[in-house]
């Protein structure tokens, strides 16, 4: 699927991770939204066969190309634009925004720089010695009743909007919409009609025919669609004459 935010220039930065079960998820996260790079910053456990194990046959490639750390600030040196994510929020922090608002963002800062997405350790997040490295900080909304997020679950919120912030807006077919001069027609014969039948007031029709005009500009009539109303409008007529005149054939054109 086309994007129009470069992934390849995105990175995510695992900070401190505990669990090498946590390391393997999130880089198939990752990958499942077309992100392919990964570094993770002093590790507890480095574990390749437990990585692999989470990171399933598909994401393989990421952990084989991962980059290791032992120091954050070496392992962000790269980058032009850090984000920072945080659950943590007062008034010693900067503004905190959502993942949207900093996906937005990313889409169009990532065709000219690198940038590396932050997480932390699954026990603490980041700290503010850690945040300082940042040039945003972003917050996943979560439910008052439990708030605790898995890593690999964060890195999937933060992957899954930047990637649907760059997305291709999908092209979409527009019909072509009946002209003035057909639907003016069509509410002359309209008219003339629902008068003949009294389901408007011939004493001022055009008054009754308002809320029908603005119902039928709400849906943008077709061409087509209009020459169905003027068909039923003929049949009608027709019955209406039959009635007064006796038996004849109706309009051939419906």
């Amino acid at each position: 699927m086309e994007n129009r935010a470069n992934l390849d220039n995105i990175t995510i930065v695992l900070h401190r991770p505990h669990f090498p079960e946590n390391i393997g998820a999130a880089a198939r996260a990752a990958k499942n939204m077309g992100i392919h790079r990964l570094v993770v910053v002093d590790p507890l456990d480095c574990d390749l066969t437990r990585m692999l194990k989470m990171a399933t046959h598909a994401a393989e490639d990421v952990i084989g190309q991962m980059e290791v750390y032992d120091d954050l600030r070496e392992a962000l040196a790269p980058y032009q634009y850090i984000i920072g994510t945080t659950a943590r929020t007062g008034s010693h922090r900067r503004t905190v925004l959502d993942p949207r608002q900093v996906a937005e963002k990313v889409v169009d800062l990532s065709r000219n720089n690198q940038i590396a997405v932050l997480f932390g350790p699954e026990n603490r997040g980041l700290a503010n010695r850690e945040l300082k490295y940042c040039h945003c900080l972003v917050t996943i909304p979560t439910s008052d009743a439990f708030s605790s997020l898995n890593l690999a679950q964060a890195v999937m919120v933060m992957a899954y909007e930047i990637f649907r912030a760059g997305a291709a807006v999908p092209e979409t077919f527009t019909p072509k919409l009946a002209s003035s001069y057909e639907l003016e027609a069509m509410y002359d014969h309209l008219k003339e009609t629902l008068t003949k039948i009294h389901f408007v007031n011939p004493e001022n029709p055009d008054y009754w025919m308002q809320s029908l005009r603005r119902f039928f500009s709400r849906i943008g009539l077709q061409a087509r669609e209009v020459k169905i109303i003027r068909g039923i409008c003929r049949q009608i007529d027709w019955y209406c004459d039959q009635r007064l005149t006796g038996p004849s054939a109706p309009d051939s054109e419906r």
